[in-house]
C-alpha cells in the first residue's frame, strides 16, 4: 500500500457497500411486491434452497444475525409459508422447513434473485462474470480463514 491514503471512494470496500446499497434497495422494492421484507425473502431463499435448517444455519446461509433470522423465520412462520418442528437432534433446537405455499413463493423470489443478478452484471461477459465469481470465491475464502465477519 501507498504511504498516502486514498480517497475514500477509492477503497474497494467502500464500493462494495454502495453496490449492496444500491441493490438492496432496488430488492427491497421488489420483495415489497410479494409482499416480503430484505429479512424475510432472504430467509424464504436460504429455507427453500436449504432445508430443513436450524435458526443458526439459518443466520449463516442468509447472511444475516442470529436475532435478524429468527425474526424473519417467526414472521414466516406465522404467515404459514415455513413450519418450524421440533428437531430430531437438539432437544431444544428447531427445524425450519418451507410449507407448500412457501414452496410457491420461494419459486418466485428465486426467479426475482435471478432477474436482479442479471439486472446487476448484465452488463458483464460470460468470462468477465466466470472470472468476478472466481474472485468473490476466492475473498469470500480469505475472508472465512482470517475470521472476518459479514
Amino acid at each position: 500500500m501507498s504511504a498516502e491514503p486514498l480517497s475514500l471512494q477509492g477503497f474497494l470496500t467502500y464500493r462494495l457497500h454502495k453496490l449492496n446499497k444500491l441493490t438492496d434497495r432496488h430488492s427491497s422494492e421488489a420483495y415489497a411486491e410479494l409482499g416480503l421484507g430484505v429479512g424475510e425473502a432472504r430467509c424464504l431463499a436460504a429455507i427453500g434452497q436449504f432445508a430443513p435448517l436450524s435458526v443458526n444455519d439459518l443466520a449463516t446461509r442468509a447472511n444475516l444475525d442470529k436475532a435478524q433470522a429468527s425474526r424473519a423465520a417467526q414472521m414466516l412462520v406465522e404467515r404459514e409459508l415455513v413450519r418450524k418442528s421440533a428437531s430430531e437432534t437438539d432437544a431444544r433446537g428447531v427445524v425450519l422447513t418451507p410449507t407448500r405455499s412457501g414452496k410457491l413463493l420461494w419459486k418466485r423470489v428465486m426467479r426475482l434473485i435471478a432477474q436482479r443478478n442479471h439486472d446487476i452484471f448484465g452488463c458483464l461477459s460470460a468470462a468477465e462474470l466466470r472470472q468476478l465469481e472466481t474472485f468473490f470465491d476466492r475473498l469470500i475464502a480469505h475472508s472465512e480463514r482470517q475470521g472476518v465477519d459479514g
